[in-house]
């Protein structure tokens, strides 16, 4: 399963202007893999929802994948440039 792929493909259907997202995976020390989502400023709040309620159910729907296919835990990191 291509972690990349998937947060790219949930998140690029939130935004105003899918251009400007980038995704990248970092593979951690640990049973960890880090996804690193960069968003432009003006569509940070669509992606992190009130209360963190939008980031937190794409990071379910990545872990959830993640469990399924018997990967490494995923932590996802939503930042803006």
């Amino acid at each position: 399963m291509n972690f990349v792929e998937l947060t790219s493909y949930l998140v690029k259907s939130l935004v105003s202007d899918p251009e400007m997202v980038s995704v990248k995976q970092f593979d951690d020390e640990d049973d960890f893999v880090t996804i690193q989502v960069f968003v432009s400023e003006q569509d940070m709040p669509i992606v992190i929802g009130k209360r963190g309620n939008i980031a937190n159910s794409i990071r379910t729907i990545v872990q959830a994948s993640a469990s399924i296919h018997h990967q490494k835990k995923v932590k996802i990191n939503i930042d803006s440039f």
